[in-house]
């Protein structure tokens, strides 16, 4: 049987104590109602009177109400399931007042032996029917009904009367105001002594803002599992989109493949906490035609497939450039121009590094981003950064470029900011201090890959919420 709750009230999601304490009240309401019933059955069991009949109708109404309210209850005190995103309820309209708020429920009687019709005031008002033009008889009731539904109406009716059949089921009606209403009907025949039917009573229960609201909350979790299914969609495109942009190498890289003064490089991609989350992050080392060797990172505003969409984009033209012979210092200006003219427009920040092996000298510009690393002899220091602005955010921007000299074991650690989780909590370390705090174990370090693998074991070992995905890049020279 449909609800026959009537939710015109918003309200703030309850505790469920109290939706606890709900359940068990209606629960003890439903068997007060049920015992009534039950003492008003026996008594129309021998008596005619209409009254009871009506008692009756309205306790048998009342039951199925607490029914459905213990139903729904139940549903509230489990609540929805986890969303992938968060999906507005649409809002209930402002609650009418009195004179505008619609009658919930009226009786009926129409007797087929005297063609009298009896209608409480409550119904009148329901149709919006005035007392000076009377009840509608049962062959008119239909006239004010949707097209669709007179059928329906008809068969009800007919199946009642003819086989005493009872009537339990919707319609809609159209007002002489042109206001459209649902209306819930419980009907029964009264048989007179000879057993035919007599009359046919009813109670009609205005349930228009009852089915608003559920057809609004139907819609909100169709629109929920849409959303569901969007993102989820999203998400494998862009783990796709990014596993085909990030290096598809494993392991260590050396730089050149020989001679003194290599390097030896690792990198890996930390995820968020959730993993639900990807984002523009992007580590990358290249050896280039003339032996120098490229390495950066970065990161541009955004998540899911535009973030690295956009991430496919800079790192292609960044490689492109970097083949091409192009300076960290004027790379940085091109890549500020490209994200700057880019139809889909982004913020980022970067590194860009590029070794002498040589000379053992690294060049090396930044975009808004944090300085790299040099781990030397068990101890920690941040380059002193040159001038350089977010890539995108204002035109003409120009990236200086700073020189290091690098000895044999010196470390060289490049990654994005996301590494630790952001928070205002006192004593907690960024990322620069907290990978500082691991000069003694990089000094121990045999490879690029250790030192690696030391840095994830850092930044998850703690169970850290990291709210944003990461990439941390290590570079070791040799010889």
């Amino acid at each position: 049987m449909p609800s026959h709750l009537f939710a015109d009230r918003s309200a703030q999601p309850p505790e469920p104590g109290s939706v606890d304490a709900l359940i068990s009240q209606t629960r003890r309401l439903r068997g007060e109602v049920d015992a009534v019933r039950r003492d008003t059955l026996v008594d129309t069991l021998t008596d005619d009177d209409a009254q009871r009949r009506w008692q009756r109708a309205l306790c048998d109404l009342a039951v199925h109400h607490l029914d459905d309210l213990g139903l729904h209850l139940g549903q509230l005190r489990e609540g929805l399931p986890p969303a992938a995103g968060t999906v507005e309820l649409p809002r209930a309209a402002p609650e009418p007042g009195p004179a505008d708020r619609p009658t919930r429920a009226g009786s009926a009687e129409w007797n087929l032996l005297t063609d009298e019709v009896h209608w409480s005031d409550e119904l009148f008002r329901i149709f919006g029917r005035s007392r000076e033009n009377g009840p509608l008889p049962l062959d008119e009731l239909g006239s004010t009904l949707f097209c669709e539904d007179r059928p329906l109406l008809t068969a009800w009716v007919t199946a009642c009367l003819v086989d005493g059949r009872p009537i339990d089921g919707e319609f809609r009606i159209v007002r002489p105001d042109g206001c459209v209403r649902t209306l819930h009907m419980r009907a029964e025949p009264v048989l007179d002594s000879d057993g035919c039917t007599a009359s046919m009573w009813a109670v009609l229960r205005d349930v228009s803002e009852l089915r608003r609201t559920q057809r609004a909350v139907r819609e909100s979790h169709d629109s929920l599992r849409r959303h569901r299914e969007t993102a989820r969609t999203e998400h494998r495109l862009a783990v796709e989109l990014q596993e085909a942009v990030l290096p598809p190498w494993r392991g260590s890289l050396r730089f050149p493949h020989s001679g003194a003064a290599t390097l030896d490089v690792a990198a890996h991609y930390l995820p968020s906490a959730t993993s639900a989350l990807i984002g523009g992050d992007w580590y990358d080392a290249l050896e280039l035609p003339d032996g120098h060797s490229l390495l950066t990172v970065g990161d541009l505003t955004g998540h899911g497939v535009a973030a690295t969409s956009g991430t496919a984009l800079v790192l292609g033209a960044l490689r492109g450039m970097a083949v091409a012979g192009i300076e960290p210092g004027p790379l940085m200006g091109c890549l500020n121009q490209l994200l700057e003219t880019s139809p889909q427009p982004a913020l980022g920040s970067a590194v860009c590094c590029r070794y002498d092996p040589a000379r053992r000298v690294l060049s090396w510009a930044q975009a808004g981003h944090p300085a790299p690393l040099l781990f030397r002899r068990g101890a920690a220091r941040a380059l002193p950064p040159p001038e350089g602005v977010l890539l995108g955010a204002t035109s003409h921007a120009v990236y200086g470029q700073a020189e290091v000299h690098l000895e044999p074991g010196d470390v060289l650690v490049l990654y994005t900011d996301g590494l630790a989780p952001r928070g205002i909590e006192t004593g907690r370390a960024d990322g620069a201090e907290r990978l500082s705090g691991l000069a003694a174990r990089f000094s121990a370090a045999r490879s690029a890959r250790e030192c690696v693998r030391t840095v994830v074991e850092e930044f998850d070992r703690r169970g850290d919420a990291r709210q944003d995905d990461a990439c941390v890049l290590v570079a070791r020279v040799s010889g």
